[in-house]
């Protein structure tokens, strides 16, 4: 099916979405160091299936507008973005939304704070924040390179220098990490993807949060290197809508462009059981 990409003016900025096929909306959102090209592989899926997929580069990433500031990242304005881009693209309806690393953090936000728009949601890797704050030790030995990335200057010199050898050490998993590159050496691109984590790092892991109203479906793979699988399994006690957990084992963090068709089948299931169709 034919991608159509827009440029929608959301929130005070400019996004680049990509839209494709028609039917019952699924927002796909995903993380760091990533664009909407994630979701390459898993969009004809859904798309052949009777969706319409709105994959949006989400702030600071792919083509969208990369504002500088902190400030300008926390998930607040994120889930502004999202809720403008619905508002856009299809108004009035209750959309599907999948999200991966950071995009699973913004999935379940914009559930927490518009239930109303969001019929289902698919969280990859990233469980409920606050389980997130809770989990035991193997999460904190993964998650401290998120410490060592509050570091202003001193942590962008350590992940670009020498053809971003940092970078590419730490994402060795990423199928595409040559074209991640390419997106994050341009000028401000780097220090607007860590924005993210220092925006809103301590917020989830000492922030207040909610229960879960809307029906969310957790996939965790047992090679990643920064999630562990307690972060994700432990979301069943923070929801007071339907859940389900799925683990995947053999595959690493990039689920959305490892395991394609397995991600898109599984998200396809649960929107057919808990979501718009």
């Amino acid at each position: 099916m034919p991608i159509e990409t827009h440029r929608i003016a959301a929130n005070g900025l400019t996004l680049n979405v990509q839209i494709t096929g028609s039917g019952a909306p699924v927002l796909l959102l995903h993380g760091f160091p990533d664009s909407a090209a994630l979701w390459d592989e898993v969009t004809p899926h859904l798309a052949s299936a009777g969706y319409r997929v709105i994959a949006p580069d989400l702030r600071g990433f792919g083509d969208s507008d990369a504002p500088a500031g902190v400030r300008h990242y926390a998930l607040a304005a994120i889930v502004a973005d999202l809720v403008a881009l619905l508002d856009h693209a299809c108004p009035g309806a209750r959309v599907n939304v999948v999200g991966h690393d950071w995009g699973s953090v913004a999935a379940w936000c914009l559930a927490f704070a518009h239930p109303q728009r969001v019929a289902s949601g698919v969280a990859i890797s990233v469980g409920h924040p606050r389980e997130y704050a809770l989990a035991g030790w193997e999460q904190k030995r993964k998650g401290l390179y998120t410490l060592a990335w509050q570091a202003r200057g001193l942590a962008e010199s350590r992940l670009s220098r020498g053809d971003f050898a940092g970078l590419r050490h730490w994402a060795r998993q990423h199928p595409h990490i040559d074209e991640c590159v390419r997106r994050m050496s341009r000028p401000g691109r780097l220090t607007a993807g860590l924005s993210w984590y220092r925006a809103n790092l301590a917020g989830v892991l000492f922030g207040s949060w909610p229960k879960c109203a809307v029906p969310m479906l957790g996939i965790w793979s047992s090679g990643d290197d920064f999630l562990a699988e307690d972060q994700m399994q432990r979301s069943a006690r923070r929801m007071s809508a339907p859940w389900e957990y799925v683990r995947i084992d053999r595959a690493g963090h990039w689920l959305p462009l490892e395991q394609p068709a397995r991600i898109a089948q599984l998200s396809l299931d649960w929107f057919r059981r808990h979501g718009e169709r």
